[in-house]
C-alpha cells in the first residue's frame, strides 16, 4: 500500500465545495470516481488539507490517499488527470510519501488569497468569477491599517460564519497583507488579501475581506477592525465577501 500526496488545482465555480455532497457535484468527487477508474478502488477516501465551500478556487491544494496498486508519480498523476476528463481540476504534482503522513493534521500553516478587482464600472468579463468585482476604487492604505488589527491570538467570533462547527473561536492569524497590482489583460486595479494561519474558523477570511473592503470605501475607519473584533458579535462586523474571490493558495508541512 502506497500513500500519495497529492497537489490539486482547481476552479470552484461549478462545485458544492471540496467535500462530497448529496445534492451536487464536488471537487472531491470528481477525483475519487477518477482514481476508481484506473485504481480499481470501490470507495477511495482523499484526506485533504483544508475543504474549501462553494465557489471557492485552489492553486496548492493539499490531499493524501492510499493505493495499493503499483503506480510511478507519473502515472498517478497523468492517469488521475485523464480520467477527470474537462473537469477544471488538475492534480500539479503526485508525490510518494511515508504512510505517516497525513495532509490536515501535519498541515503547520495554511495560505489563502481573496481577490478584488475594484476602479472599474464594467463587470471584468474574462475573470469572472475569478475575483469580487467592485465599480468604485478602494483605499488600500487604510484597508492595511485595519487589516494590522487582525493580526496575532484572538478571539474571531465578530468574523465566524453562524454554522461554524469549531469547538472554540479562538484562532492566531501569523500573516496578512495587502497588496495591489495593474494587469493589461484585467481591467481595474487587483487587490489581493494574503492570510497565513495554522487554521481558520468558518468564513474567517471572507468576513475579514468583507469588513477590510468596508474600510478601503470609507464606510469603517481602520480602527473600527478593532473595536468589532473586541466586541465578539458577528452582527458588528460587515458582509461576508462572495466565495469566488477566495483561494486555497499553499500548505506548509
Amino acid at each position: 500500500m502506497q500513500r500519495w500526496k497529492l497537489t490539486i488545482e482547481y476552479d470552484g465555480t461549478p462545485y458544492m465545495g471540496w467535500q462530497r455532497q448529496h445534492h451536487g457535484p464536488s471537487v472531491q468527487q470528481t477525483i475519487e470516481d477518477a482514481l476508481t477508474k484506473f485504481t480499481e478502488i470501490s470507495d477511495p477516501c482523499l484526506n485533504v488539507a483544508g475543504r474549501t465551500d462553494a465557489g471557492v478556487h485552489a492553486v496548492g491544494q493539499v490531499a493524501h490517499i492510499d493505493i495499493e496498486k503499483p503506480l510511478t508519480a507519473r502515472e498517478m498523476q497523468n492517469a488521475t488527470n485523464h480520467h477527470m476528463g474537462y473537469a477544471p481540476i488538475a492534480i500539479l504534482k503526485a508525490e510518494a510519501v511515508d504512510n505517516s503522513f497525513h495532509a490536515r493534521f501535519d498541515a503547520k500553516k495554511r495560505y489563502y488569497r481573496y481577490r478584488i478587482t475594484c476602479n472599474h464600472q464594467a463587470p471584468p468579463k474574462l475573470d469572472a468569477m475569478r475575483s469580487w468585482h467592485i465599480r468604485n476604487d478602494l483605499d488600500i492604505e487604510a484597508m492595511r491599517a485595519g487589516a494590522l488589527h487582525l493580526l496575532g491570538h484572538h478571539d474571531f467570533s465578530s468574523f465566524r460564519a453562524a454554522q461554524c462547527q469549531s469547538d472554540k473561536p479562538q484562532r492566531t492569524i501569523d500573516d496578512i497583507s495587502i497588496s495591489e497590482f495593474t494587469d493589461p489583460l484585467r481591467p481595474g486595479r487587483q487587490i489581493c488579501i494574503d492570510v497565513a494561519a495554522k487554521s481558520f474558523l468558518h468564513h474567517q477570511i471572507r468576513n475579514f475581506a468583507g469588513s477590510l473592503k468596508a474600510v478601503g470605501e470609507g464606510r469603517l475607519a481602520a480602527d473600527d477592525i478593532k473595536t468589532i473584533l473586541e466586541t465578539r458579535d458577528r452582527t458588528k462586523a460587515d458582509m461576508t465577501a462572495p466565495a469566488h474571490g477566495l483561494y486555497f493558495v499553499r500548505v506548509d508541512y
